[in-house]
């Protein structure tokens, strides 16, 4: 087993909390969820809405995944939390596939929480695996 590689993504996300935008171990690369903030103006207000909430966080996860030089193509798995999630599920099951082609979809799982950092309605972390 390889020592883990710790990345933080320059002109990535702000941190909300102190981690790593990504650890890298053995070929896996395991990013931290991110929030729909923008990185070029972080105390700029969060978008409004689930659909925009979730094309942030994308971004932001592309923005991490093309710092370790790898894309949603590596993506294996997802972990999506939502704070309404009866209100929001069905609008941020549209956004969230139209990242991801339809016989390449990663593992997910998507979670209600109460309440996620920076009074976001969205937070989705990923694993990836290099080719």
């Amino acid at each position: 087993m390889s020592e883990p590689v710790f990345h933080m993504i320059s002109g990535g996300p702000r941190p909300v909390a102190p981690f790593s935008h990504a650890v890298e171990t053995d070929g896996w690369v395991i990013l931290t969820g991110q929030m729909p903030t923008d990185p070029e103006n972080p105390d700029r207000p969060l978008p409004n809405g689930i659909v925009a909430q979730t094309q942030a966080v994308m971004r932001n996860l592309e923005i991490v995944l093309q710092g370790v030089r790898l894309d949603l193509r590596h993506v294996v798995q997802c972990r999506c939390y939502l704070t309404a999630f009866e209100r929001d599920y069905a609008a941020f099951n549209e956004t969230y596939q139209s990242y991801f082609p339809t016989d390449r979809r990663p593992a997910r799982t998507t979670v209600g929480v109460t309440a996620l950092a920076v009074g976001a309605l969205v937070e989705i972390d990923m694993l990836a695996r290099r080719p």
